[in-house]
């Protein structure tokens, strides 16, 4: 994900400065990190350079000067290239749930390997339980209910990984000690 999309994205809907921006990002996407006044400002610069936004203003409103931006024809360009092009699958997967458990079978400490999966696999479902709060209470919004569908989609995920791993148990052990 692109900073930059996002914010374009975000002032597609209308002119805003820096700090709405990021108080609309955080709003709206609450399960993403949440954007320092450093990125969106940086972000903000890159467009600008690039012809993607245009600053239209100067507000001061309780404090420092607030330049109000708009996205430019070649910012919704952009976005809408952006937007239409798949994202190519990561050609590395960060497993650190793999890295335990062959770290521990190294160890030669199976009944340890074995725990920290269920220890995992409990932390997994606390997680699931307040995703699904999540999506089925009534104030939820779609970006909310979308952001914990793929949520519990990968959570799920990780669960049969966990159960596969579980089973293999004995199988691993001996192709790491191999």
């Amino acid at each position: 994900m692109s900073t930059g999309h996002v914010l374009l994205g975000l002032l597609s809907k209308g002119q805003r400065h820096g700090y709405d921006l990021k108080r609309d990002h955080d709003d709206r996407f609450p399960t993403t990190k949440p954007l320092a006044f450093g990125q969106v400002y940086a972000a903000l610069d890159r467009l600008h350079r690039r012809g993607h936004v245009r600053p239209l203003a100067v507000q001061r409103v309780d404090g420092p000067d607030r330049t109000v931006y708009e996205i430019t024809d070649a910012g919704r360009d952009e976005l809408n290239s952006w937007l239409s092009t798949p994202e190519e699958p990561a050609a590395h997967v960060s497993n650190p749930f793999a890295l335990k458990v062959a770290i521990a079978l190294l160890l030669d400490d199976e009944p340890g390997a074995a725990a920290y999966l269920r220890a995992q696999r409990g932390a997994h479902l606390r997680r699931m339980r307040e995703l699904t709060a999540v999506k089925t209470r009534e104030a939820g919004t779609l970006e909310q209910v979308l952001a914990a569908d793929y949520a519990l989609a990968h959570l799920d995920a990780d669960l049969r990984w966990m159960t596969a791993a579980q089973d293999r148990m004995a199988t691993l052990k001996k192709e790491l000690r191999g």
